[in-house]
């Protein structure tokens, strides 16, 4: 079946939904969302949004934080505009309704939260749920607006670029979608295909990402001619529980914002060797130094102490993770939280424009499944829900100047072609390979990384590809495989882009060349040939 839309949009997390709010005053909006269309990254997102709200605090001192944090590689125009445009952005969430905490204390302005790599508070919230608010909020929205309609499990396999005779691109006229449910794949039309995918957290074996961060928009994108950039930075989240019967929950960097001290298992602290922010020392930085720690000490994990604080401060800031530790036996009033790092996101992606344009015509990519400039070598805490606003916002208002003047394609576009392929009942191959990926990029492609190591993990990405190609054509086309196509196509991503930076900067830390080198000072760019 063909579907027809004006806009096409591709994720259903901050980044889309606020588009879609917008493109729906000027035409018709298809989102298309894998499973329900309230799971994405930003509805785990705990922290909340970096922005200055207060008199105390300026645009210059957030442009300084983010610019250091970054390590050379932000672009400083993507900065000043995204740090500069976000109080408006702020202002249309609160009118969407999103209920940010405020202070107890007159006058009642927001309760800011401070977290690594901030000279300041800045960070709006609303208690440790952030992300779940903003979603309630947007979704309420959407539903009572008209010319949206949502495709919940639905997955995109392949864009559909339209090519001249010359086999050079033209644009993109829409995309492939499979209907989960159904086991059907319909086509749909757009004017214009906007990416809102969210992150690739599942390429590792331990991450903070729920299960549909399989890296879908990159792959699609990559896959179809656009430009990726930067995919070697990948972001640890130094704190992430650990607990054998947990699933890789988070303890929100506000934690540490909020006095929380890393301590080793024997009680003494050690991010005072690191850096002169000590606990509150950007992510990178924390994360590298409780890795070196865990693989000197031999434990397991590191401890994240907040007991200072008491029960009722604890309960009433952080009551999703208080609960949660709760579940698994920490009363974190009373008890370190035992912690360690985890895959959290991706600073790489899709090379966008100021406008959130890619190198394909008539597509756009906005959040995390992006890579604007802003984020550089490494992200700083709570800028990435800020993006996503700020670039959505972006791609409405440079869409929106030429939409009136803009037809949808009559280009021919040919069904899906299933090429007679039957049912697999060897399932096993699916998940074999994609454990065997994940696990080779935690081991190969993690914190510390080195030539050999990336090599290796070349290698085995490869074979492990080639299987999947041989295997994608032969069978019936299933939201496992093509999670798994696209994890693959990441991870190999990944490791091209490490492979070329010979330095370290910022999240890609090699030990063969352990400096930063002025040679570098540049993106990394993929291209498919």
């Amino acid at each position: 079946m063909e579907f027809k839309t004006d806009f096409l949009i591709i994720g259903s997390g901050i980044a889309g939904l606020s588009l879609a709010i917008k493109a729906s005053a000027i035409g018709s909006v298809a989102i298309v969302t894998k499973k329900e269309k309230s799971e994405s990254n930003t509805n785990y997102a705990q922290g909340g949004i970096a922005a200055v709200t207060d008199k105390t605090d300026s645009f210059e001192e957030h442009i300084e934080d983010t610019l250091v944090c970054g390590a050379g590689l932000c672009h400083r125009d993507v900065v000043d505009f995204v740090v500069r445009e976000a109080p408006p952005r702020i202002q249309e969430l609160v009118d969407w309704g999103v209920n940010f905490t405020k202070s107890e204390l007159p006058p009642h302005r927001y309760d800011l939260g401070q977290e690594g790599g901030h000279h300041k508070r800045r960070v709006l919230h609303a208690k440790d749920l952030t992300g779940r608010e903003i979603e309630r909020a947007l979704h309420e929205k959407v539903a009572a607006l008209p010319n949206i309609s949502i495709y919940e499990n639905h997955i995109g396999i392949d864009l559909i670029i339209q090519k001249d005779s010359q086999g050079r691109i033209i644009n993109c006229l829409g995309a492939y979608v499979l209907d989960i449910n159904h086991d059907d794949i319909h086509t749909f039309r757009a004017k214009y295909t906007i990416l809102s995918t969210g992150g690739a957290g599942k390429v590792y074996l331990i991450t903070t990402n729920p299960d549909i961060a399989t890296g879908d928009g990159i792959a699609m994108a990559y896959r179809a001619g656009a430009k990726v950039s930067n995919m070697e930075f990948i972001q640890f989240h130094p704190t992430c529980l650990y607990h054998p019967e947990a699933k890789a929950f988070l303890i929100s960097e506000a934690v540490r914002g909020e006095g929380g001290i890393l301590r080793l298992k024997n009680g003494s602290t050690f991010m005072e060797k690191y850096h002169a922010m000590k606990s509150l020392a950007p992510r990178d930085v924390v994360a590298k130094a409780i890795d070196n720690e865990i693989k000197q000490s031999g434990d397991e994990y590191v401890l994240l102490d907040i007991t200072h604080h008491s029960r009722e401060f604890l309960m009433d800031r952080f009551p999703n993770i208080y609960d949660k530790c709760l579940e698994f036996g920490i009363d974190m009033a009373v008890q370190p939280i035992p912690i360690a790092p985890a895959a959290h996101y991706i600073c790489g992606g899709v090379a966008v424009d100021h406008d959130g344009k890619t190198s394909i015509d008539n597509l756009f990519a906005c959040g995390e499944v992006s890579c604007t400039g802003l984020h550089g070598a490494n992200r700083l805490a709570s800028n990435s829900l800020l993006e996503a606003l700020v670039y959505s916002h972006r791609v409405f208002t440079k869409i929106a100047k030429s939409f009136r003047q803009t037809e949808i394609s009559a280009t021919p576009i040919r069904p899906w072609d299933p090429v007679d392929s039957s049912e697999s009942n060897d399932t096993i191959v699916v998940t074999n390979n994609w454990d065997e990926i994940r696990r080779c990029m935690w081991n190969y492609v993690g914190i510390v990384r080195s030539d050999k190591r990336l090599e290796r993990a070349l290698r085995r990405i490869e074979m492990i590809q080639q299987e999947i190609h041989e295997y994608y054509w032969n069978y019936k086309v299933t939201k496992d495989l093509i999670e798994l196509r696209n994890i693959t196509t990441v991870a190999k991503l990944i490791v091209q882009s490490a492979r070329s930076r010979k330095e370290s900067r910022g999240l890609h830390y090699t030990m063969d060349y352990p400096e930063p080198s002025d040679a570098f000072l540049k993106d990394t760019v993929l291209l498919k040939k």
